[in-house]
């Protein structure tokens, strides 16, 4: 619990989320239990290095340090100033290691804005109730469709967030069915991630197959058919 393997521990912009656009440091943790067949970061499936809590939330406190004093946004009078940078942890699937709840709960503690981007395939009911869980729902096209742990949906929170990541039509209605059958836009904010394809250098045999059949969507069609939907998404 007191020990984590790391892939990297940089400061970048958030490119995704409800916060996208905003400095964050990334925290990214080796190893993945799911092969989605879009992925592009398989290299974190193996390549890690073991550093300790302390290690990492020293390195977290030092890419901070340029930001001090505090850097906030305004927000409105309900809600509390939003401290700049963020943190995320990533992977890979940080949920993984166990010791990734005590870190996000120290870096709570030192009133980082902490985000969660998980998989959706494992528990997430432990995780602080202060951090925002980013909670991927797999479609059909990403081969791991199957592992969707859907006893993950009573658990999210107003602060959370549902993605879907989509590339061919299929996981268009698929998506579209379930923020229907599940009232999924009640709950929290939904997000739409279009698949860029992969890089010849991205590409990592042990990824699955798109399923046979399906049909590739551009990402302008996928914009004018969230349009033509009137879909309460985040594209």
């Amino acid at each position: 619990m007191d020990t984590l393997v790391v892939n990297e521990i940089y400061l970048s912009l958030q490119g995704e989320s409800t916060f996208a656009g905003l400095p964050c440091i990334f925290i990214r943790l080796t190893a993945c239990n799911l092969r989605c067949s879009y992925c592009d970061t398989a290299y974190a499936f193996t390549e890690g290095k073991k550093r300790t809590l302390k290690e990492i939330r020293d390195e977290v406190l030092r890419l901070a340090k340029p930001f001090e004093p505090a850097v906030t946004l305004p927000t409105p009078p309900q809600l509390s100033p939003l401290k700049l940078p963020l943190v995320e942890l990533t992977g890979g699937e940080p949920l993984l290691q166990n010791g990734s709840l005590p870190l996000m709960t120290a870096l709570c503690d030192d009133w980082f804005t902490v985000l969660l981007e998980t998989s959706g395939a494992l528990d997430i009911a432990a995780v602080d109730p202060r951090v925002r869980r980013i909670m991927d729902l797999k479609c059909p096209s990403s081969g791991e469709e199957a592992r969707n742990r859907w006893e993950n949906l009573p658990a999210l929170r107003a602060t959370d967030e549902i993605k879907f990541v989509i590339g061919t039509a299929e996981d268009y209605e698929w998506a579209k069915e379930q923020i229907h059958a599940h009232n999924l836009a009640s709950i929290c904010p939904l997000l739409f991630s279009w698949v860029h394809p992969l890089a010849p250098e991205q590409q990592h045999k042990s990824l699955k197959p798109v399923p046979a059949g399906q049909s590739p969507i551009s990402r302008q069609a996928l914009a004018e058919r969230i349009i033509a939907d009137a879909l309460s998404v985040r594209f």
